[in-house]
């Protein structure tokens, strides 16, 4: 049930933040657990990272007063660690009490990075990239917008999940978009359901991957990230998903310069989209698309087993 949303500007920028919260908004009555954005700005130079961190879950604040504590220090041994491993930071930014922005330039081992950060207890990275931040949370679009500021994020392209809850907990954790850990910039919201999850994730654990949920969402991003880690672009990757993937899915995807989406070949799951010269959208309902346009536009279903990606210039 839950909601989709995607859009891309070729060859400019706009407001992404506000027109992706506009977007899932819409969509609010197909997901109200939790919302969930993947917004891709400008981006910086040639190692230059931007790490979206999650330090506790807002459940946790039921425990008593001392989760602030416990938060206070697992941020403080967040940005020790950073520098510890070579990280030159340029700020930390705390975007809530239990989630913070970090912004700093690194040449070493991404992956081992954000392994050792993520050992410390309750410490869980939502995204690393050049241009990705990955902002989750529960409540609505408007609700996570306001609480992180994003209205007015300049970028090129964006996608975003509304979700409810039917196989797991009501948290962050189990929020979309799902990062591809540990490549830069690669991001997925999907609805539907893989019936050879548990395979496929077996077989990338053996590959190196590490899967922070038990979400085939999570899954579906990884698998993509690692296929154009082994020299697939875009569209061969996610062409070859629909092949190898067993289930009922529509999915989303974004890397740091593409987006990108997919659908089974039962086509189950329902998907819009709407193509306008500079601008591309698309989502689970017309609804959506026509939140951000003033103007009658056209649009259209994807065929089952239909694969189409764009590219920002």
């Amino acid at each position: 049930m839950c909601g989709l949303a995607g859009l891309i500007h070729r060859g400019g920028t706009a407001d992404i933040g506000g027109e992706m919260r506009e977007m899932l908004q819409s969509l609010r009555h197909r997901g109200p657990d939790s919302t969930g954005f993947a917004l891709y700005g400008a981006g910086g130079g040639a190692g230059e990272y931007v790490m979206r961190v999650k330090l506790a879950e807002q459940a946790d604040f039921a425990r008593g007063f001392g989760v602030h504590e416990d938060i206070r220090g697992r941020r403080e041994q967040f940005e020790s660690r950073l520098k510890e491993r070579g990280a030159k930071v340029a700020g930390i930014d705390d975007a809530t009490e239990y989630a913070c922005r970090a912004s700093f330039s690194f040449s070493g081992d991404a992956k081992e990075l954000t392994a050792y950060l993520e050992d410390i207890p309750g410490v869980e990275i939502l995204s690393l990239g050049a241009s990705l931040e990955l902002i989750k949370d529960l409540g609505d679009a408007g609700e996570v917008c306001e609480r992180y500021g994003l209205a007015g994020f300049a970028g090129t392209h964006a996608i975003g999940h509304t979700r409810m809850a039917t196989e797991s907990d009501v948290d962050i954790r189990s929020a979309h978009p799902y990062w591809a850990y540990p490549f830069s910039d690669i991001s997925v919201v999907h609805n539907g359901q893989l019936t050879n999850y548990w395979s496929f994730r077996r077989a990338l654990e053996r590959r190196g991957h590490r899967f922070m949920s038990n979400c085939d969402s999570e899954l579906i991003a990884v698998y993509v990230a690692d296929r154009m880690d082994r020299g697939d672009d875009l569209d061969s990757a996610m062409r070859r998903s629909v092949g190898e993937l067993d289930g009922v899915f529509t999915y989303i995807v974004a890397t740091r310069d593409s987006l990108g989406m997919a659908k089974d070949v039962m086509a189950a799951k329902p998907m819009v989209l709407y193509e306008g010269g500079d601008f591309i959208a698309m989502a689970s309902e017309e609804v959506a698309i026509r939140s951000i346009f003033p103007h009658e536009i056209e649009t259209c279903d994807p065929y089952e087993g239909e694969v189409m990606a764009w590219q920002t210039h």
